[in-house]
């Protein structure tokens, strides 16, 4: 029988000898690309430890890459940097994420690869990094700040003015140019302690995740999760690709574009989704032969007849907890929360129903004029990072008694990066329209 293995991949972050240092008995390989996780022969219980990924200059590794891996029995870490950004998209899948860089993503607290992303040199010279990367700054002002080695104020303004480069100008030189003399001695702490490793927090998660391969195996929430995974992910790009229609020349929208108009615009589509949703609670429920009630008060652990929880009542409005029995919070609790406690993807649902709405056409004009407004305002128009243009959307959903949480489950949000996401295309089109009032 074959020994168990751990291929790492990694290069910029940390390097060959560092992982060895760690780990042995392990086989290191370059930065993960596209295909690359699938050239390896791998056996049920290896392990894959990915730290560093292509984002330019190869294709990224892909998420069914990943899911294959984890649906043979190979056991998946991410961290630091490309592992981290998979981890966080692929832990509901049984990916483990390991580290600050990876929780980071997992709460939507950053988005975006150019947060890890960094300029750096060939293989034969060891990786050596150009630029500094964004999670690292960060990282070195909140622990500038917390030592006092760092100004709080200076760092605030030394992230800020990172943040608004892209990531191959985030050099040394460039920052402390854009910033002046008065950042520079916090600019050189940063440069040196980023540098000596001890705020390098990249390669911080790297080496917790060295240290992590052998521990406690991350576990797919169900027996499901796998063969959900990859025919879930596969329907919905089918569902995408197969519905993709050039309206006008170079322009192209899917019935997925149609929905998200539907979900920010559509002033009923609350009800609509609560509809549907409500279809399949009732349907698992009948497929273990329990009523509704009994099986929300099961999947959310509330006792027979207790009332609902404060923790479970804050994704209701005030009218709701006053007005609706216990019943219907519960059933209604059940849809907000639904990608916490269901598999089932609702997209296709609710497509159905809404391609028969006379709004098909209104909520289709919407992503044409989305377009059109976004390239006649390109360069004068800056969408935000996807939480702030979410908190600046949801305004739309401010009202008495409610919360923007609760109005982002009605619509099946699962936050505000996440709304952000969806309404940065839309984004020109809703600048647009408050100015016309």
């Amino acid at each position: 029988m074959s020994r168990q293995k751990t291929v790492v991949y990694a290069g910029p972050t940390i390097s060959h000898d560092e992982v060895l240092a760690v780990l042995p008995e392990a086989r290191t390989r370059p930065p993960v690309a596209r295909g690359d996780l699938l050239r390896e022969e791998w056996g049920r219980d290896d392990t894959a430890v990915i730290i560093d990924g292509y984002y330019r200059e190869r294709l990224s590794v892909g998420h069914k890459e990943i899911l294959w891996l984890l649906n043979e029995g190979v056991n998946v870490i991410g961290a630091a940097s490309m592992g981290a950004l998979r981890a966080a998209e692929l832990s509901p899948y049984g990916m483990r994420g390991v580290g600050s860089v990876f929780r980071m993503y997992a709460t939507g607290e950053v988005d975006g690869d150019d947060e890890v992303a960094v300029l750096h040199g060939p293989a034969e010279r060891g990786y050596p990094t150009g630029t500094v990367a964004m999670v690292n700054l960060r990282y070195g002002c909140q622990e500038g700040a917390r030592t006092g080695l760092v100004p709080a104020a200076a760092g605030e303004r030394i992230v800020e003015a990172a943040k608004s480069r892209p990531f191959v100008h985030r050099t040394w030189p460039e920052l402390e140019e854009a910033l002046g003399p008065a950042a520079g001695d916090a600019l050189s702490t940063l440069e040196r302690m980023i540098g000596t490793g001890e705020w390098d927090l990249k390669r911080l998660d790297a080496v917790a995740a060295l240290n992590a391969v052998g521990g406690h195996r991350a576990e797919a929430p169900s027996a499901w999760a796998a063969d959900v995974a990859l025919t879930g992910i596969t329907h919905y790009e089918a569902l995408a690709w197969r519905s993709m229609r050039e309206y006008a020349p170079g322009r192209w929208m899917s019935d997925l574009d149609v929905l998200d108009a539907a979900r920010l615009f559509g002033q009923d589509y609350p009800r609509l989704h609560e509809q549907v949703l409500t279809g399949l609670l009732t349907d698992f429920a009948d497929a273990r032969g329990l009523r509704l009630e009994e099986y929300t008060r099961v999947r959310l652990g509330v006792d027979d007849r207790a009332d609902v929880p404060p923790s479970l009542a804050s994704w209701l409005s005030e009218a709701e907890r006053a007005t609706l029995p216990a019943a219907e919070q519960l059933r209604l609790v059940m849809v907000r929360v639904w990608p916490v406690w269901q598999s089932e993807d609702w997209r296709p649902i609710i497509l159905e129903r809404i391609r028969l709405s006379s709004h098909w056409p209104e909520w289709s004009d919407l992503v044409a004029r989305a377009d059109e407004v976004a390239e006649q305002t390109r360069g004068r128009v800056v969408v935000p990072a996807p939480a702030i243009c979410g908190r600046i959307f949801s305004r739309h959903w401010n009202g008495p008694g409610t919360s923007a949480e609760v109005e982002l489950a009605r619509r099946g949000f699962l936050g505000m990066a996440d709304l952000g996401q969806t309404v940065s295309r839309f984004f020109a089109l809703d600048v647009r329209k408050a100015k016309e009032g």
